[in-house]
Formats: structure tokens, C-alpha cells, sequence
């Protein structure tokens, strides 16, 4: 148990986060690259993870046949039940009121995009580095991971994790606008003497609108483990005020207890940050993805809804 919470509190709070190499070698004459990390290691898990578990849940939430009744059109798995109920949520309540008729051909990407995201932010919060360094001295005292740390803490992830929903975003806008009406966004329905100002301004909105993505997600991953890694490491402190006897049998049980309690209210403060930046990062895409579409369609339904509702 002791070795379990050094380990957890050993060095810096960052490493607990960080990428941590595995496999280095030399790929087409660039010396020392990172074929396998700990990082990369989290998202095939995370892959793994999705690919097992999506068409399990698809099973358990499927209607089932005739013969069991109305039973049939119950989830057979509470599990499954909570997810049902946040893709619903997710389909209905976010992705419909803004994609309106287009929301069925986006939900493949926007779900996978959401429970991507949340299925790595809490894989970072399991201590699968620390458990690779207590099993193994090797690995960690040369600092090795095959998996571990916080993959959407690298902006190397987030920023490819933007690219792609920047590529979503633009598609889909020209798609829908065609490529005159995709350009004439750009004015903003300005007269042609605004168009110098206007254009360069939509021109940075449109790359730093993923910008800000992919920033937003790794700050939001990069602090808060990182202020739970710093919690975990009060409590290798009091052990250890309380080993170097004297006073530290009095001070060192107040900061293991205080420690721990700020420790257990990070982590679920953490959960809920987790699951937030995952449908911030998909809310936000599938606000972009509407703004580039024509709006007269959904402006008649709604005002066909309205005129239903008087």
C-alpha cells in the first residue's frame, strides 16, 4: 500500500499526466521517434474499448422479438439504459434543435466524437502509468509507459481531434451552401467596399474556432489531473511526516485526512469536468456545423411547429 501511494505521489504532479515513450526508433532516417507511447496507448484502448462495447450496448438496447411482448422495446441492461438515455439526450435535445432534418447523417460522427473524448478523459484518471512502474522497477525507472497518463492532455490530440471536426464543419458547409454560397459566408452579407475588412475576419474566425477546441480540451484535462496527482502527493507527505516521528504523528494523520478528502471531491469534480469538455467539444462542433447550412428549411418547420401549437 505504501509503494502504491509513492509511486502515485513520486516526482512531479505533471508526469502522472505527460506522455511517456515505449518503443523509439529511427522511421525514414528522423532519429528517435515515438512509435509507441502511453498516450497512443490510451487511444487504441479507448478504440478497443468503443468497438467491444458499442454493438454490446446496440444489443441490449434493440428491440427485441414479437413473442416477448411489450417487453420487447425494454433495454435489457441498466448500463446500456443510461447510455440509451444520454445518446437520446444528445440526439434530441442537442444535435436536432440546431442540425434540424440533417441531424440523422451527422449523430455517426458527433456520438463517436463525444464518447471518444469521454472515454479518454477518464482513462486518464486511472492510474494505469503508476500501475506499469509498481510492477515493473524497469519500467519505471527508465520512465517507460505502454499505456497511461492523459491523452487528451496532449495538444498534439486535441489539435487533431480539431482538424477533424474543423474538415467536418467546412465540408458540410459547402455541401450545403455550395461553393458560392460557402464564399459568400465569408462576406457576411456586407457590401462588397467591407469585404477587405470582413472576409480576413471570418477567414481567422473559421481556423480558431478549432483552435479554441482543441485548447479548451487540453487545459480543461491538463489542470484538473493535474491538481489530483498534487492532492495524491499531500498524502506521501503525511506518511512521511508521520515516519519522521515527533510531532508528525499529530500533523501528519490532519494532512493525510485533509488531503484525502480534497482528493475524493477532486476526483469526482474531475468525472463530471470529463464528461462536460466531451459535450462541450461535440456541442460546440455541431453549433459550427449548423451555422454554415441554409436556415429557411428549419425556419419553416419551426414556424410550422408554432402555427401547429396555436
Amino acid at each position: 500500500m505504501n509503494e502504491l501511494i509513492f509511486t502515485l505521489a513520486a516526482g512531479d504532479p505533471v508526469s502522472h499526466v505527460a506522455n511517456h515513450k515505449f518503443a523509439v526508433m529511427d522511421v525514414l532516417g528522423i532519429k528517435d521517434v515515438w512509435v509507441w507511447s502511453g498516450h497512443i496507448g490510451n487511444l487504441l484502448l479507448t478504440g478497443l474499448i468503443l468497438c467491444l462495447l458499442g454493438p454490446w450496448v446496440a444489443r441490449q438496447i434493440a428491440t427485441g422479438p414479437a413473442s416477448q411482448g411489450n417487453d420487447r422495446y425494454v433495454t435489457k441492461n441498466k448500463f446500456a439504459h443510461m447510455l440509451e438515455v444520454l445518446c437520446s439526450y444528445l440526439r434530441d435535445e442537442v444535435a436536432r434543435p440546431l442540425l434540424g432534418s440533417r441531424t440523422d447523417r451527422f449523430l455517426p460522427f458527433l456520438w463517436t466524437l463525444f464518447f471518444f473524448i469521454w472515454v479518454n478523459n477518464l482513462l486518464g484518471m486511472i492510474p494505469l502509468l503508476d500501475i506499469q512502474h509498481i510492477a515493473s522497477a524497469q519500467m519505471r525507472e527508465n520512465g517507460l509507459a505502454m499505456f497511461g497518463g492523459t491523452a487528451t492532455q496532449s495538444l498534439f490530440v486535441t489539435a487533431v481531434l480539431a482538424l477533424i471536426s474543423f474538415l467536418m464543419i467546412n465540408i458540410a458547409g459547402i455541401r450545403s451552401l455550395g461553393i458560392g454560397g460557402y464564399l459568400g459566408h465569408l462576406t457576411g452579407g456586407a457590401p462588397w467596399y467591407i469585404w477587405p475588412i470582413i472576409v480576413p475576419v471570418e477567414l481567422v474566425g473559421t481556423v480558431v474556432k478549432p483552435f479554441a477546441l482543441a485548447i479548451r480540451l487540453f487545459a480543461n484535462m491538463t489542470a484538473g489531473h493535474i491538481l489530483l496527482a498534487t492532492l495524491l502527493g499531500f498524502l506521501a507527505t503525511g506518511a512521511a511526516t508521520i515516519g519522521a516521528g515527533g510531532s508528525g504523528f499529530l500533523l501528519g494523520p490532519v494532512i493525510i485526512l485533509a488531503s484525502g478528502v480534497g482528493a475524493v471531491a477532486i476526483f469526482f469534480l474531475e468525472v463530471f469536468v470529463a464528461t462536460l469538455q466531451a459535450f462541450v467539444f461535440m456541442f460546440l462542433t455541431t453549433v459550427f456545423i449548423s451555422q454554415l447550412a441554409h436556415h429557411d428549411h428549419e425556419h419553416g418547420e419551426h414556424h410550422g411547429h408554432e402555427h401547429a401549437h396555436a
